[in-house]
């Protein structure tokens, strides 16, 4: 081999290492991969036809697109039913609404029935009755909250708060809504915040602002569009972009927080629920999938 030749084979060698190094330059590596965005429904969207046809109402939901789901609002059934209908169904359950007093009462029982079922998160629907008359009760809330959220961790789930508008008030002589205070007063392991992004804007709060302030808390979302109330109505639930949600906005906060999965809800509106849950899946499959 010649100088030159050799010359050119140590200059490839070092641009190929240059390359590599560029290439794994941990500023590079952390935005190569843009976070993966999952979407889900939560079935308590379609509670009244479930009443009356779970198997058929779970076999359209399949049909619509659908592969995850919440599980609310539905059949009392036992976890081995649950787990029946919807592998019969094609879905998977990724997460439920449950109470704490439960899990309080018989806490193995209640593990075993969600490891049935097969979900990893859990949310109550909202703070304990004992627990919000005032600010020396809600911390109490807080504190069983974060003891379960420890307890359930351990276990392999995960403990959300699901939020109304209610949080977003406060309590006398204190300047703090009552969701920051829940989250200030327990720990990050342990609960997570499940926001409902149509009741922090009816609660008066910016849903984006929120969705950033707990980065790395809100691992679940419920993606809700309203039309706030006006002129003496009440605000109206509205299929995903539909209502007055800044979803740019959102998913953009969403992807800096960490948002895993983007479950989708509609407590009520007019027409049927699955033209509800139809057009809300064509929307998030646009922009999550």
């Amino acid at each position: 081999m010649n100088s030159s030749s050799k010359l050119y084979s140590r200059r490839e060698a070092l641009g190929t290492i240059g390359l590599f190094a560029l290439a794994c330059h941990p500023l590079l590596t952390a935005t190569a991969a843009p976070k993966k965005r999952a979407m889900a429904l939560q079935l308590y969207t379609l509670r009244d036809p479930a009443k009356q046809d779970l198997t058929g109402t779970l076999k359209k939901v399949r049909e619509m697109g659908w592969e995850y789901v919440q599980w609310s609002g539905m059949p009392n059934l036992p976890a081995e039913k649950i787990r029946a209908e919807l592998d019969a169904a094609g879905l998977k359950a990724i997460a439920a609404h449950v109470g704490i007093e439960p899990f309080e009462k018989d806490f193995e029982t209640n593990v075993k029935f969600w490891k049935t079922v097969g979900n990893k998160d859990l949310a109550p629907g909202g703070m304990m009755n004992d627990c919000k008359d005032d600010l020396e009760a809600w911390l109490r809330g807080a504190k069983r909250l974060d003891t379960l959220g420890a307890k359930l961790r351990e276990a392999g789930f995960r403990l959300s708060y699901h939020n109304h508008n209610f949080e977003f008030g406060k309590f006398p002589n204190d300047s703090r809504r009552k969701i920051d205070i829940l989250m200030e007063a327990t720990k990050p392991e342990n609960l997570c915040a499940e926001l409902d992004l149509a009741w922090v804007l009816v609660g008066g709060a910016d849903p984006a602002a929120y969705i950033r302030k707990y980065k790395g808390r809100c691992p679940t979302v419920h993606v809700k569009d309203v039309v706030l109330a006006k002129n003496g109505k009440k605000q109206q639930f509205k299929p995903l972009g539909q209502g007055e949600q800044n979803w740019p906005e959102i998913f953009a906060a969403g992807d800096e927080a960490g948002i895993e999965w983007y479950i989708y809800e509609q407590d009520s509106g007019e027409g049927s629920p699955f033209d509800f849950a139809q057009a809300s899946y064509e929307f998030l499959a646009k922009h999550v999938k």
